[in-house]
């Protein structure tokens, strides 16, 4: 979370002394009594003690040079408060560890996340940076009752705990920042929810673990995959973004796509592969599917070697219905009969379909590694 840098005053430049010069030099270095300290060799650093949001932010100092003033500014996340906003200074007086507040300006107090850094005005300056969430969160108090809340840290995100296809989906939260509220939208897979359809929202209340349900709008309802996303408003936002498999699912009890044990069938997830197991020589091929997701047409197409199948001529279809792993045959097709190596694939017919591909020899064989 942060970086500091020491610059020593009267080591800030260095050079090449003529012959006979370098003794001098290292006397001077060496004895020169209070030019440069043992406790100086150290890098001064901050970390940040409490916030409420929007109005202070205190920080501690850790090693900080003695009798030196520090200018302090906030700034943008991600500017390490260099040229930023200046909200006071610190004196360091004996130096080390210091405690002081300083009051977050109008132009930042909205923003989830800002630079707050200290230097002093030297040419090669003592400094020392770091960063906040704007959220009020004390420290626990030091009396032995045990209470507050710790600084947020980390990185919000969420997981796909039941979805059922085309109508909801339940997600569950994982370091979520307290007291926010999150907007939540749906979209087409591969946009991570930005822009997205507004679904609903998320109060974070005491933050971390929650759980939410979500209708799936009906512009997404038959897509086969959606990106989901969390965010908060603010200039610097906190977010979150997953998507999810649209085929009925559940987890543990809590509903979902019941099957005959009483269990619930766990959300789909993996890539769908195939390997070869058999052929006879233009006439069939014998595939065996793995981690195919349920209850799926896959339309399979054979083609010349090293076009995927893509295009290629259409020799039946594959029901996965209940299987994620079976056996399927397919008729060579005439324009492929006479190739040394054959294409195939199986693809749905979704906009952003599940598919697999491969190929094999056009030689009557049978496989072992397809049991």
């Amino acid at each position: 979370m942060f970086y500091s840098k020491l610059s020593l005053a009267g080591f800030g430049r260095f050079w090449r002394p003529k012959t006979g010069a370098l003794v001098v030099l290292l006397l001077v270095l060496l004895f020169g009594a209070g030019t440069v300290s043992s406790s100086s060799q150290v890098i001064p650093t901050i970390s940040i003690s409490s916030v409420q949001a929007g109005k202070t932010v205190t920080l501690q100092t850790h090693n900080f040079p003695p009798n030196m003033t520090f200018n302090v500014t906030m700034g943008k996340m991600f500017t390490q408060g260099i040229g930023g906003i200046s909200v006071g200074q610190i004196q360091s007086g004996a130096g080390g560890s210091l405690t002081a507040t300083f009051t977050i300006p109008d132009a930042l107090k909205n923003d989830a996340r800002i630079a707050i850094r200290a230097q002093t005005a030297h040419a090669n300056p003592y400094y020392a940076f770091n960063w906040f969430y704007n959220n009020t969160a004390p420290v626990p108090p030091n009396d032995g009752t045990g209470g507050g809340d710790p600084i947020y840290t980390g990185i919000p995100t969420f997981s796909v705990t039941a979805v059922t296809k085309g109508d909801s989906v339940t997600i569950r939260t994982n370091n979520f920042p307290a007291n926010m509220t999150f907007n939540v939208t749906m979209g087409k897979m591969y946009t991570r929810g930005i822009g997205g359809i507004s679904v609903g929202q998320i109060q974070s209340g005491s933050g971390g673990t929650l759980t939410a349900t979500f209708d799936i709008p009906a512009s997404l309802a038959n897509d086969d995959r959606i990106a989901i996303r969390a965010q908060t408003a603010h200039a610097n936002p906190y977010y979150a973004f997953n998507w999810f498999y649209n085929n009925s699912t559940g987890s543990g009890t809590g509903g979902g796509n019941t099957g005959s044990d009483g269990g619930s069938l766990p959300i789909y997830t993996g890539i769908p592969t195939f390997t070869v197991c058999s052929v006879t020589r233009d006439g069939n091929v014998t595939i065996r599917t793995n981690n195919f997701p349920t209850n799926q047409t896959f339309a399979v197409t054979m083609g010349s070697m090293y076009t995927q199948g893509i295009g290629g001529t259409s020799v039946g279809t594959l029901a996965s219905e209940g299987n994620s792993s079976a056996r399927y045959t397919f008729n060579i097709p005439p324009g492929l009969q006479g190739s040394y190596r054959i294409s195939i694939r199986a693809q749905t017919g979704h906009a952003y379909p599940y598919f697999a591909y491969n190929w094999f020899y056009n030689t009557t064989t049978t496989l072992d590694h397809c049991p």
